[in-house]
């Protein structure tokens, strides 16, 4: 199974991003528990794209895909929860939603491809 190496980097620098903005929120901020999701779901993003690597079918690289795109739909719950309770401003969330938005559609994309190649093909 291939993986988009677009979508690969850009999952481990959202993921790299997401630690350096973990470090930020417990040692400037003094938050830990909304973090501590934040950091968990959103390196888990690219954790899953890297497990599709070496996925055993073509269902399983769905599956391992779609569980990324779950992480992703969690991390803006964190994002969005950190902005709403201020505990971050808006400038800092929009550039990270911006960034999970991207990876989100890029992940969605590639699922819909994956199930189209799934499908029984008419010969």
């Amino acid at each position: 199974m291939g993986i988009n190496s677009i979508l690969h980097t850009k999952s481990k620098s959202f993921a790299l991003r997401i630690i350096r903005f973990y470090k930020y929120l417990t040692e400037e901020k003094r938050e830990y528990v909304l973090s501590k999701q934040l950091l968990r779901s959103g390196t888990s993003i690219g954790a899953n794209i890297r497990e599709s690597y070496s996925a055993q079918s073509q269902a399983d690289f769905i599956h391992k895909l779609s569980i990324a795109l779950k992480e992703a739909d969690e991390s803006a719950y964190w994002l969005e929860l950190l902005v709403e309770s201020e505990t971050i401003d808006t400038i800092m969330f929009d550039s990270l939603y911006n960034d999970l938005k991207e990876v989100s559609s890029m992940l969605a994309a590639s699922i819909k491809t994956a199930k189209a190649n799934l499908a029984p093909q008419n010969t």
